[in-house]
């Protein structure tokens, strides 16, 4: 089905501001405020998805989705569930025995707006609802897809995946890597889970394979070069602009790609793996232009 005219006049960046405005919406609803004793667990679980972010993964989501004409209701709960794991891995990423970061979006890191302790819990209590969420049949009818859902999701996030991929972050710290192992780092701990925003759609839609490989694809691509780019805008950028810590994985002394091949091939290589990235989408037949967008945009990111 063709977009209709509002979608096809849309700007990337329209688009994006409203998944934004979506996903506050739908993370509020998924998870309210109490008054239980328990209630600064909530708190700091809402304060690490609720503050801000530009909320890319669930944009890959919600447009992959809209390919196969996916009721957005259900895209939008299976984006919430993906961007719990990502809150959750970023509130654990800045704690004192990863990165150690104090600022996050701008903000106080978690363990810094309450403490370690708590941070840790709301961490593993948001990547926990994740898959309450996509188990749950209001996400989708179908037991199969919802399973579909749970083990992509799950793949994605361990030690094949995110986890894994942090792992081998940490071990960057006292071993030098090649230009292989960064980018099989990279794949592991941000493309996983892009991998699984672009598949999630494709799932939903129960699409046939050489769309859900198109999409897979897609974002293996975008997300090496998304990972460069952030890598270009670590040594260029600063905490105002970027709005976290800059700086700290040289201070750290590990492998980037701009460290491995100097800013200006990096800049080349993040351009090639984004164009490559949009030759993925042509079986969509223009269908795609959001993602193809977004793939521009990534080039061109300051924050």
């Amino acid at each position: 089905m063709a977009p209709s005219s509002r979608e096809a006049s849309i700007s990337l960046q329209e688009q994006l501001t409203e998944t934004v405005e979506i996903m506050q919406k739908t993370i509020t609803r998924l998870l309210p405020e109490t008054d239980l004793p328990e209630a600064p667990l909530f708190e700091a679980m809402r304060y690490g998805s609720l503050n801000g972010g530009k909320r890319l993964r669930p944009f890959l989501v919600i447009q992959s989705a809209k390919l196969f004409n996916v009721d957005p209701k259900r895209s939008r709960r299976v984006a919430a569930a993906l961007e719990f794991v990502h809150c959750y891995s970023l509130m654990h990423d800045d704690l004192p025995a990863m990165d150690n970061a104090d600022t996050r979006r701008g903000k106080p890191a978690a363990h810094k707006a309450f403490d370690e302790a708590t941070a840790i819990l709301a961490g593993d209590a948001l990547l926990t609802l994740a898959f309450e969420i996509l188990a749950d049949s209001d996400t989708h009818e179908d037991p199969r897809v919802r399973v579909d859902l749970v083990a992509a999701l799950a793949q994605a996030s361990g030690g094949h995946g995110l986890c894994g991929g942090q792992m081998l972050d940490l071990i960057g710290e006292r071993s030098s890597f090649d230009l292989g192992t960064i980018s099989r780092l990279q794949r592991m701990k941000t493309g996983k889970l892009m991998s699984f925003a672009c598949e999630a759609g494709a799932i939903l839609g129960k699409a046939g394979e050489p769309q859900r490989k198109a999409l897979l694809n897609y974002a293996n691509d975008l997300g090496l070069a998304f990972q460069v780019t952030d890598d270009i805008l670590d040594v260029e950028s600063n905490v105002t602009a970027l709005g976290k810590d800059t700086g700290k994985d040289q201070q750290a002394g590990k492998s980037t790609f701009v460290s491995t091949m100097g800013k200006e091939q990096a800049r080349a290589r993040a351009e090639m793996l984004a164009a490559q990235a949009k030759r993925h989408l042509a079986i969509f037949e223009g269908r795609a232009e959001m993602l193809e967008d977004l793939a521009d945009y990534v080039l061109k990111r300051r924050a």
